[in-house]
């Protein structure tokens, strides 16, 4: 015959395990909620009520396209208009659907749809930031290959490029690769060469040579790379309809859900004000 004793101190543990009382948790853990860029930088957003149909043309001008000439007296001043170019932004829909069984609603410690609801919003918003980052930011027509690790000169560089074509460079996304190297620049760390104490008091980049830096999650971008841009001319958002949830059931099934979907598109806007820079 086994004793307790015996039971409880078996080589695995296992069956002595389900005899002790055990504390479950009551609150569900949280997914990590990644560093987002959301649309603060976006230079043109168009909603709903901008697109009357199915999708919008978006004209640029093209810079420095009219000039100004020399008028001898009593000659005809010459004709010069301004060129532009126009591309076509349609929409895309994504969406997903939580589906949830009622015996789970009844008998679940949590309301799993609504917790499946908020997470999935919350995936749609990284994918407009993975959007943002691919479908923008990474056709940028300035790059830079650096070496194992950005620099100094990288940075200055990338600015350089934006500035030749007259475009003010306003902000740099880092993955968290890139954000490393930056920690290990004695310029930016040091207190007496540091412009902004951000790095220091706060434990974020804070700004550097006048571009405010953010670190990006690295599922949400490469790990390696950064993109100095201006804000006002890199990129451009159209958006059909917004995030939207639909409550739905499935009573043949017995079954709880919701739709959640979004029409949108990103594209960069004019892609010399962009300058990527990768690492190795």
């Amino acid at each position: 015959m086994v004793t307790v004793q015996e039971y409880l101190s078996t080589s695995t543990g296992t069956e002595g395990s389900l005899l002790i009382m055990k504390k479950i948790y009551d609150r569900l853990i949280e997914a990590v909620d990644k560093r987002r860029v959301g649309r603060e930088d976006v230079a043109i957003y168009n909603g709903p009520n901008d697109i009357p149909g199915s999708s919008i043309d978006i004209d640029l001008v093209t810079p420095d396209s009219i000039s100004v000439r020399e008028v001898a007296e009593g000659g005809a001043v010459p004709l010069d208009v301004e060129s532009c170019t126009s591309f076509n932004m349609k929409p895309i829909k994504y969406g997903v659907r939580p589906l949830i069984t009622k015996e789970m609603m009844e008998d679940g410690k949590w309301n799993l749809l609504a917790h499946n609801i908020r997470s999935a919003g919350i995936k749609m918003g990284e994918n407009e930031d993975t959007l943002i980052i691919n479908d923008a930011l990474d056709n940028a027509s300035n790059t830079i290959t650096g070496g194992a690790a950005i620099t100094i000169a990288n940075i200055t560089r990338g600015m350089q490029y934006l500035e030749d074509a007259d475009y003010n460079p306003t902000t740099m996304y880092v993955g968290p690769e890139v954000l490393n190297n930056l920690r290990n620049i004695d310029t930016f760390v040091e207190a007496d060469k540091l412009g902004s104490r951000e790095m220091l008091e706060k434990g974020t980049i804070g700004k550097i040579f006048g571009l405010i830096v953010k670190r990006i999650s690295g599922n949400l971008m490469d790990t390696k790379y950064a993109y100095i841009f201006d804000k006002e001319e890199a990129f451009t958002i159209a958006e059909k309809r917004p995030i939207t949830v639909e409550n739905y059931n499935d009573a043949i099934h017995d079954l709880s859900g919701a739709v959640i979907t979004q029409r949108v598109k990103v594209r960069q806007l004019r892609a010399d004000a962009i300058c990527k820079i990768t690492t190795s």
